[in-house]
């Protein structure tokens, strides 16, 4: 697929995406006429990108860790060091604190639907 295609899927600006391509998150292969052509693939792995980058994780640890999220698996360290480990270990731990956050707002609006819905549905009658 070309760019406009990829960016359209993912949501994501055709600039973002060729940010993401020097950056060596995503390749492209270029066609006879210079366009860059994507696989499928790709759509998965911007979204991944796009989820890790609003997690606070800088593309230089993005680009470690995105081959641990390929199918199968290949887990990628010639390049880890203490301090990228504790940056990894600190967005662990917010990332998990984010979950919870959300997990219980997602169990109070459920709640408050469960409630709310009778009481809407009795007054239509």
């Amino acid at each position: 697929m070309r760019i406009g295609e990829l960016s359209e899927l993912t949501n994501t600006p055709r600039r973002l995406l060729r940010y993401y391509e020097e950056q060596g998150l995503i390749a492209a292969e270029r066609a006879a006429n210079g366009y860059r052509e994507y696989d499928e693939r790709f759509v998965d792995r911007v979204a991944q990108i796009r989820g890790l980058l609003d997690a606070g994780l800088p593309t230089r640890i993005i680009k470690q860790i995105l081959p641990c999220l390929d199918k199968p698996r290949t887990i990628h360290f010639p390049d880890a060091t203490p301090e990228m480990l504790a940056t990894l270990e600190g967005e662990l731990e917010r990332m998990t604190a984010r979950v919870e956050c959300l997990r219980r707002n997602r169990d109070a609006i459920a709640e408050y639907l469960e409630a709310v819905r009778p009481v809407v549905a009795g007054s239509a009658d």
